[in-house]
């Protein structure tokens, strides 16, 4: 997401919107990417079509001339069921779209698609800068203890920066790395030294060790990559579990972005979304930025 190619400057910022009660926030952080990265913003809504039940299912015991007439009923409903769903997605992007209008986007875009968002996004992949994402859908929005449907699989298969919104928009004003030193989150730091998303937030770079005396070198020579970048920089080393501490982190210092790797260090090189992930995502009250 560095501002150093006019490819990565003229990509989107994209808003995934899906009638969530995230909706409003996942627009408010893509206006502030979008202003901050001088990326055009983008509402993109998809239009998943759910599977229904085979007409040998429902309509196996009856006859002929009753089949059919089912059968014509059931394609009617799905008819109406999709400009029902067509309508409730343009009603939804017109509303994102004032919304960036009046959050100061000049001329932000709107797209609706038929097709799951993963398909969606990975047709837009090469035009897209960071996707922006509500952490759990309209399906399963109540539901704290578990993640979104989609959301694995969309950081399983999308190569782009993805931005999980799990709160109201704040806008940031202290960012923090989850930093290992793995190749994922040396990434990170490389994008937090480039972008210009970071010019005007203190960045906190934490490590954390397994045992007393680990990772003070590592750390150091992260936080000295950063402050040659002009950042303001506060670095840590912390002990125990690293997604509790880590979050822990986040509160006493007021941190309201973190910036990590999808999956991060040896222990969990074999898993895409390994469980340390997934217990940031889950226990963080904050943004999060992942980078593949």
């Amino acid at each position: 997401m560095a501002n150093n190619n006019n490819t990565a400057e003229r990509s989107s910022t994209i808003a995934c919107i899906d009638g969530s009660k995230f909706n409003a926030a996942v627009c408010d952080y893509a206006v502030w990417l979008s202003k901050a990265l001088n990326s055009p913003f983008k509402a993109l809504h998809a239009i998943e079509h759910a599977a229904t039940a085979s007409a040998a299912d429902l309509t196996g015991a009856l006859g002929l001339g009753a089949q059919e007439t089912l059968l014509a009923e059931l394609s009617e409903i799905e008819q109406q069921r999709n400009k029902l769903e067509i309508e409730k997605g343009r009603q939804m992007l017109a509303a994102a779209k004032q919304r960036a209008i009046d959050l100061g986007v000049s001329s932000p875009e709107v797209l609706q698609r038929h097709g799951a968002l993963t398909e969606t996004l990975i047709e837009l992949e090469y035009e897209s800068r960071v996707v922006v994402v509500g952490i759990r859908g309209q399906q399963n929005e109540e539901n704290g203890n578990h993640l979104g449907a989609q959301l694995e699989t969309l950081v399983r298969t999308i190569q782009r920066p993805i931005f999980v919104v799990n709160r109201e928009y704040v806008e940031p004003k202290a960012a923090m790395i989850a930093y290992d030193g793995s190749s994922c989150s040396e990434k990170a730091l490389d994008m937090v030294a480039k972008s210009p998303m970071f010019d005007n937030i203190p960045v906190h770079i934490v490590y954390v060790a397994k045992q007393k005396g680990e990772g003070e070198d590592l750390i150091d020579t992260a936080k000295h990559t950063l402050m040659a970048a002009g950042r303001k920089v506060y670095a840590g080393v912390l002990e125990g579990d690293p997604a509790t501490a880590l979050c822990q982190y986040q509160e006493l210092h007021n941190i309201d972005l973190t910036v990590m790797g999808a999956f991060s260090h040896h222990r969990l090189r074999d898993f895409v979304f390994g469980s340390f992930t997934a217990k940031m995502l889950l226990n963080t009250k904050v943004p999060l930025l992942l980078l593949r």
